[in-house]
């Protein structure tokens, strides 16, 4: 259950951090800290929980994450379903406070899109499905390739929170255009789930990608740079 609640409380403080950044901060009248803050934010949320119960769960925070150490070899299958419960409900009920506060804004009229992840007309660029789908599976692979061998056995010891926070801060420099950046399916459905129809209808992407994307790379992982 410590594990559980970790994950919970990592997976919460991760859509609270970074989505709230980009709901109330990023377009901020003149002081917004645009995308080059949003991306700091969702780095820094991992690199801080990641320090802080890390220890005791592994600091995965992430389904998709979850599942791309399972096929690296570093977590147990029995473990799993658990974890991304503990996951997505830590997301959703970050998502939750989210709206809590932005509903109490005195021009309130809507969330919109509450910081979800899209293609198409719902893409921050206006990118195709394909274009995320693409972006979505190579940037999740990497971050996966970056966390199993910056926890490696033979990574300097103390400094993975630092490689993996600066990871997904570079991965959201990179894809906040193109899909709002994902990487993680529980914060995907987190805000989907506040922002509406058309971003639950596209959902399935920010599922299939992260995971495919992760798996692929524990694969890689295993085969290619494990300890043998």
């Amino acid at each position: 259950m410590k594990k559980l609640f970790a994950e919970f409380f990592g997976t919460f403080w991760l859509v609270f951090g970074g989505c709230g950044s980009a709901i109330f901060a990023a377009a901020f009248p003149e002081l917004g800290i645009g995308f080059a803050g949003v991306a700091l934010a969702f780095g820094l949320t991992v690199l801080t929980m990641a320090y802080a119960v890390g220890h005791i769960s592994g600091g995965h925070f992430n389904p998709a994450v979850s599942l791309g150490l399972w096929a690296g070899g570093k977590f147990s299958g029995k473990d799993l379903l658990g974890y991304i419960i503990a996951q997505v409900v830590g997301a959703i009920a970050a998502a939750g406070m989210l709206y809590v506060i932005v509903s109490g804004k005195s021009d309130f009229v809507d969330v919109g899109g509450f910081a979800s992840n899209g293609y198409g007309e719902l893409s921050p660029g206006g990118y195709s499905m394909m274009s995320v789908l693409i972006a979505e599976f190579l940037l999740t692979m990497f971050f996966l390739l970056i966390i199993l061998g910056s926890t490696n056995v033979r990574a300097p010891k103390g400094f993975a929170p630092i490689a993996i926070g600066l990871g997904l801060t570079l991965i959201h420099l990179i894809s906040i255009p193109i899909s709002n950046t994902s990487v993680n399916p529980a914060r995907s459905t987190s805000q989907a789930l506040f922002a509406g129809a058309d971003f639950t209808s596209q959902l399935w992407l920010f599922w299939l990608a992260p995971i495919a994307g992760a798996i692929v790379a524990g694969f890689i992982h295993k085969a290619l740079f494990d300890k043998e």
